[in-house]
Protein backbone atom coordinates (compact mmCIF):
# COMPACT_ATOMS: atom_id res chain seq x y z
CA UNK A 1 0.00 0.00 0.00
CA UNK A 2 1.38 3.41 -1.00
CA UNK A 3 1.82 6.33 1.40
CA UNK A 4 -1.07 8.12 -0.33
CA UNK A 5 -3.35 5.07 0.11
CA UNK A 6 -2.46 4.83 3.79
CA UNK A 7 -3.32 8.50 4.34
CA UNK A 8 -6.67 8.13 2.59
CA UNK A 9 -7.57 5.07 4.66
CA UNK A 10 -6.61 6.85 7.88
CA UNK A 11 -8.79 9.83 6.93
CA UNK A 12 -11.91 7.81 6.18
CA UNK A 13 -11.52 5.45 9.17
CA UNK A 14 -11.80 1.64 9.29
CA UNK A 15 -13.38 -0.23 6.39
CA UNK A 16 -17.14 -0.55 6.92
CA UNK A 17 -19.75 -3.02 5.85
CA UNK A 18 -23.04 -2.33 4.16
CA UNK A 19 -24.67 -1.28 7.42
CA UNK A 20 -22.11 1.46 7.99
CA UNK A 21 -20.33 -0.33 10.86
CA UNK A 22 -16.86 -1.73 10.97
CA UNK A 23 -16.72 -5.52 10.94
CA UNK A 24 -15.65 -5.64 14.58
CA UNK A 25 -18.42 -3.28 15.74
CA UNK A 26 -21.00 -5.14 13.70
CA UNK A 27 -20.07 -8.48 15.27
CA UNK A 28 -20.24 -7.02 18.76
CA UNK A 29 -23.66 -5.55 18.06
CA UNK A 30 -24.91 -8.85 16.70
CA UNK A 31 -23.60 -10.77 19.72
CA UNK A 32 -25.13 -8.30 22.16
CA UNK A 33 -28.52 -8.29 20.44
CA UNK A 34 -28.58 -12.10 20.33
CA UNK A 35 -27.58 -12.49 23.98
CA UNK A 36 -29.91 -9.85 25.36
CA UNK A 37 -32.91 -10.27 23.07
CA UNK A 38 -32.71 -6.72 21.74
CA UNK A 39 -33.47 -5.70 18.21
CA UNK A 40 -30.71 -6.58 15.80
CA UNK A 41 -28.19 -3.89 14.98
CA UNK A 42 -29.43 -1.29 17.46
CA UNK A 43 -29.47 -0.90 21.21
CA UNK A 44 -32.90 0.25 22.40
CA UNK A 45 -32.70 2.99 24.99
CA UNK A 46 -33.83 2.62 28.57
CA UNK A 47 -37.57 2.81 29.05
CA UNK A 48 -37.54 6.50 29.92
CA UNK A 49 -40.54 7.42 32.02
CA UNK A 50 -41.55 3.78 32.38
CA UNK A 51 -38.16 2.83 33.73
CA UNK A 52 -36.60 5.95 35.10
CA UNK A 53 -33.92 5.67 32.42
CA UNK A 54 -33.05 7.93 29.51
CA UNK A 55 -35.54 9.20 26.95
CA UNK A 56 -36.08 7.37 23.70
CA UNK A 57 -38.46 5.08 21.86
CA UNK A 58 -39.34 1.56 22.93
CA UNK A 59 -39.53 -1.28 20.43
CA UNK A 60 -42.71 -3.38 20.41
CA UNK A 61 -43.35 -6.37 18.16
CA UNK A 62 -45.88 -9.15 17.83
CA UNK A 63 -49.63 -9.08 17.25
CA UNK A 64 -50.98 -8.71 20.80
CA UNK A 65 -48.20 -6.38 21.91
CA UNK A 66 -48.55 -3.94 19.02
CA UNK A 67 -52.35 -4.01 18.70
CA UNK A 68 -52.75 -3.37 22.44
CA UNK A 69 -50.44 -0.37 22.05
CA UNK A 70 -52.50 0.86 19.09
CA UNK A 71 -55.63 0.58 21.22
CA UNK A 72 -54.10 2.55 24.11
CA UNK A 73 -54.78 6.29 23.66
CA UNK A 74 -52.03 7.06 26.19
CA UNK A 75 -49.40 5.37 24.02
CA UNK A 76 -47.80 7.58 21.37
CA UNK A 77 -46.93 5.64 18.22
CA UNK A 78 -43.85 7.01 16.48
CA UNK A 79 -43.45 4.50 13.66
CA UNK A 80 -45.32 1.39 12.55
CA UNK A 81 -43.66 -1.20 10.32
CA UNK A 82 -45.87 -3.89 8.78
CA UNK A 83 -45.80 -6.74 6.32
CA UNK A 84 -48.57 -6.92 3.74
CA UNK A 85 -50.23 -9.83 5.57
CA UNK A 86 -50.21 -7.93 8.88
CA UNK A 87 -51.62 -4.82 7.19
CA UNK A 88 -54.40 -6.91 5.63
CA UNK A 89 -55.26 -8.48 9.00
CA UNK A 90 -55.36 -5.07 10.71
CA UNK A 91 -57.73 -3.83 8.01
CA UNK A 92 -59.95 -6.92 8.30
CA UNK A 93 -60.21 -6.47 12.07
CA UNK A 94 -60.76 -2.71 11.65
CA UNK A 95 -57.81 -1.79 13.87
CA UNK A 96 -56.74 1.84 13.51
CA UNK A 97 -53.01 2.07 12.83
CA UNK A 98 -53.04 5.74 13.98
CA UNK A 99 -49.96 6.52 11.85
CA UNK A 100 -49.17 5.79 8.21
CA UNK A 101 -47.50 2.36 8.28
CA UNK A 102 -44.32 1.45 6.44
CA UNK A 103 -44.79 -1.76 4.43
CA UNK A 104 -41.80 -4.11 4.32
CA UNK A 105 -40.96 -7.73 3.60
CA UNK A 106 -40.90 -10.09 6.62
CA UNK A 107 -37.15 -10.61 6.33
CA UNK A 108 -36.57 -6.89 6.84
CA UNK A 109 -38.14 -7.15 10.30
CA UNK A 110 -36.18 -10.37 10.86
CA UNK A 111 -32.94 -8.54 10.16
CA UNK A 112 -33.81 -5.84 12.66
CA UNK A 113 -35.01 -8.07 15.51
CA UNK A 114 -33.06 -11.25 14.86
CA UNK A 115 -34.24 -14.57 13.43
CA UNK A 116 -35.73 -15.87 16.70
CA UNK A 117 -38.16 -12.99 17.29
CA UNK A 118 -41.79 -13.99 16.62
CA UNK A 119 -42.96 -10.63 15.27
CA UNK A 120 -45.98 -11.77 13.19
CA UNK A 121 -45.26 -8.98 10.73
CA UNK A 122 -45.64 -6.05 13.16
CA UNK A 123 -43.05 -3.76 14.72
CA UNK A 124 -43.68 -0.39 16.35
CA UNK A 125 -41.49 2.34 17.76
CA UNK A 126 -43.36 4.03 20.61
CA UNK A 127 -42.89 6.60 23.34
CA UNK A 128 -42.59 5.24 26.90
CA UNK A 129 -45.70 5.60 29.01
CA UNK A 130 -45.95 7.96 31.94
CA UNK A 131 -45.93 6.18 35.30
CA UNK A 132 -47.60 7.22 38.57
CA UNK A 133 -45.87 8.29 41.76
CA UNK A 134 -45.95 5.96 44.73
CA UNK A 135 -48.14 8.30 46.75
CA UNK A 136 -50.78 8.29 44.02
CA UNK A 137 -51.31 4.51 44.16
CA UNK A 138 -54.76 3.23 45.01
CA UNK A 139 -55.38 2.30 48.63
CA UNK A 140 -57.02 -0.95 47.63
CA UNK A 141 -55.88 -3.99 45.71
CA UNK A 142 -52.37 -5.30 45.15
CA UNK A 143 -49.07 -4.00 43.83
CA UNK A 144 -46.03 -6.11 42.97
CA UNK A 145 -42.49 -5.13 43.92
CA UNK A 146 -39.60 -6.76 42.01
CA UNK A 147 -36.21 -6.90 43.70
CA UNK A 148 -33.62 -7.01 40.89
CA UNK A 149 -35.41 -9.52 38.65
CA UNK A 150 -33.44 -9.09 35.46
CA UNK A 151 -34.75 -11.72 33.03
CA UNK A 152 -37.09 -9.97 30.54
CA UNK A 153 -39.03 -13.19 29.93
CA UNK A 154 -39.79 -13.50 33.64
CA UNK A 155 -40.76 -9.85 34.04
CA UNK A 156 -42.94 -10.05 30.93
CA UNK A 157 -44.70 -13.15 32.29
CA UNK A 158 -45.17 -11.41 35.66
CA UNK A 159 -46.71 -8.42 33.87
CA UNK A 160 -49.15 -10.69 32.06
CA UNK A 161 -50.21 -12.32 35.34
CA UNK A 162 -50.44 -8.89 36.98
CA UNK A 163 -52.88 -7.76 34.29
CA UNK A 164 -54.98 -10.88 34.85
CA UNK A 165 -55.24 -10.10 38.59
CA UNK A 166 -55.84 -6.34 38.10
CA UNK A 167 -52.59 -5.41 39.87
CA UNK A 168 -52.40 -1.64 40.36
CA UNK A 169 -48.70 -1.28 39.51
CA UNK A 170 -45.37 -3.05 39.32
CA UNK A 171 -42.50 -1.37 41.16
CA UNK A 172 -38.93 -2.16 40.24
CA UNK A 173 -35.47 -0.66 40.45
CA UNK A 174 -34.02 1.72 37.89
CA UNK A 175 -30.89 -0.45 37.80
CA UNK A 176 -30.81 -4.24 37.51
CA UNK A 177 -34.15 -4.39 35.72
CA UNK A 178 -34.92 -5.17 32.07
CA UNK A 179 -36.09 -2.56 29.58
CA UNK A 180 -39.82 -2.29 28.80
CA UNK A 181 -39.15 -3.06 25.16
CA UNK A 182 -38.46 -5.99 22.87
CA UNK A 183 -38.48 -9.37 24.60
CA UNK A 184 -40.15 -8.12 27.80
CA UNK A 185 -42.96 -6.44 25.87
CA UNK A 186 -43.51 -9.53 23.70
CA UNK A 187 -43.59 -11.80 26.78
CA UNK A 188 -46.10 -9.45 28.44
CA UNK A 189 -48.43 -9.86 25.42
CA UNK A 190 -49.95 -6.40 25.71
CA UNK A 191 -49.90 -6.12 29.52
CA UNK A 192 -47.52 -3.13 29.33
CA UNK A 193 -50.56 -1.12 28.28
CA UNK A 194 -52.59 -2.28 31.30
CA UNK A 195 -50.26 -2.32 34.32
CA UNK A 196 -48.24 0.81 35.18
CA UNK A 197 -44.54 0.25 35.77
CA UNK A 198 -42.81 2.41 38.38
CA UNK A 199 -39.05 2.44 38.75
CA UNK A 200 -37.34 3.73 41.84
CA UNK A 201 -33.68 4.49 42.56
CA UNK A 202 -33.72 2.73 45.96
CA UNK A 203 -36.04 -0.17 46.71
CA UNK A 204 -35.70 -0.07 50.49
CA UNK A 205 -36.73 3.60 50.55
CA UNK A 206 -39.67 2.81 48.26
CA UNK A 207 -40.77 0.01 50.60
CA UNK A 208 -40.52 2.37 53.56
CA UNK A 209 -42.71 4.82 51.66
CA UNK A 210 -45.24 2.07 50.95
CA UNK A 211 -45.23 1.15 54.65
CA UNK A 212 -45.88 4.80 55.53
CA UNK A 213 -48.73 4.90 52.99
CA UNK A 214 -50.44 2.02 54.78
CA UNK A 215 -49.42 -0.87 52.54
CA UNK A 216 -48.86 -4.29 54.03
CA UNK A 217 -45.53 -5.26 52.47
CA UNK A 218 -45.08 -9.03 52.27
CA UNK A 219 -41.77 -10.39 51.05
CA UNK A 220 -41.83 -13.86 49.51
CA UNK A 221 -38.92 -16.14 50.34
CA UNK A 222 -38.51 -19.90 50.79
CA UNK A 223 -37.09 -19.16 54.25
CA UNK A 224 -40.06 -17.01 55.28
CA UNK A 225 -41.33 -17.35 58.83
CA UNK A 226 -44.93 -18.17 57.89
CA UNK A 227 -46.92 -19.68 55.04
CA UNK A 228 -48.58 -16.82 53.15
CA UNK A 229 -51.87 -18.75 53.19
CA UNK A 230 -51.90 -18.54 57.01
CA UNK A 231 -51.32 -14.77 57.19
CA UNK A 232 -54.30 -12.40 57.56
CA UNK A 233 -53.59 -10.19 54.55
CA UNK A 234 -55.00 -6.70 54.21
CA UNK A 235 -55.35 -4.00 51.56
CA UNK A 236 -53.46 -2.23 50.18
CA UNK A 237 -51.07 -5.14 49.75
CA UNK A 238 -47.57 -5.12 48.25
CA UNK A 239 -46.10 -8.52 47.35
CA UNK A 240 -42.31 -8.40 47.09
CA UNK A 241 -40.49 -10.91 44.88
CA UNK A 242 -36.75 -11.50 44.65
CA UNK A 243 -34.54 -12.77 41.87
CA UNK A 244 -34.18 -16.50 41.31
CA UNK A 245 -31.23 -17.92 43.16
CA UNK A 246 -30.36 -14.89 45.28
CA UNK A 247 -33.92 -14.16 46.42
CA UNK A 248 -34.68 -11.03 48.39
CA UNK A 249 -31.73 -8.88 49.36
CA UNK A 250 -31.07 -8.43 53.07
CA UNK A 251 -32.22 -4.81 53.25
CA UNK A 252 -35.35 -5.66 51.27
CA UNK A 253 -36.21 -8.44 53.73
CA UNK A 254 -35.65 -6.16 56.69
CA UNK A 255 -37.91 -3.44 55.24
CA UNK A 256 -40.90 -5.71 54.52
CA UNK A 257 -43.69 -5.90 57.10
CA UNK A 258 -43.36 -9.68 57.04
CA UNK A 259 -41.48 -12.31 55.06
CA UNK A 260 -43.61 -15.30 54.08
CA UNK A 261 -43.15 -18.50 52.14
CA UNK A 262 -45.23 -20.46 49.64
CA UNK A 263 -45.66 -23.97 51.01
CA UNK A 264 -46.05 -26.78 48.46
CA UNK A 265 -46.63 -30.49 49.00
CA UNK A 266 -44.16 -31.79 46.42
CA UNK A 267 -40.46 -32.58 46.65
CA UNK A 268 -39.47 -29.38 44.83
CA UNK A 269 -40.09 -26.43 47.13
CA UNK A 270 -39.07 -23.54 44.90
CA UNK A 271 -40.71 -22.16 41.76
CA UNK A 272 -39.67 -20.02 38.85
CA UNK A 273 -40.24 -16.42 39.96
CA UNK A 274 -43.00 -15.81 37.41
CA UNK A 275 -44.82 -18.95 38.63
CA UNK A 276 -44.33 -17.87 42.25
CA UNK A 277 -45.78 -14.48 41.36
CA UNK A 278 -49.00 -15.88 39.90
CA UNK A 279 -49.45 -18.26 42.84
CA UNK A 280 -48.90 -15.45 45.36
CA UNK A 281 -51.32 -13.25 43.44
CA UNK A 282 -53.96 -15.98 43.53
CA UNK A 283 -53.54 -16.46 47.28
CA UNK A 284 -53.54 -12.70 47.89
CA UNK A 285 -56.54 -11.95 45.67
CA UNK A 286 -58.51 -14.85 47.18
CA UNK A 287 -57.82 -13.81 50.79
CA UNK A 288 -58.64 -10.19 50.03
CA UNK A 289 -61.92 -11.08 48.31
CA UNK A 290 -60.82 -9.73 44.94
CA UNK A 291 -61.72 -12.79 42.87
CA UNK A 292 -65.21 -11.54 41.97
Amino acid sequence: MSERDRKQRFQRGPDKGRDGQSGQGRDKTRDKSRDQGRDHGRRPPRRGRESGGGDGPAILYGWHTVTMALANPQRKILKLILTENAARRLAEEKIDTRVAPVLVRPDEIDRRLGPDAVHQGLLAEVEPLESPDLDSLSQDGIVLVLDQITDPHNVGAILRSAAAFAVKAIITTARHSPEATGVLAKSASGALELVPMITVPNLARALNELNDLGFMTVGLDSEGSENISAIPLQQPLALVLGAEGSGLRRLTRETCSIVARLDMPGEIKSLNVSNAAVLALYVGASKLGLMG
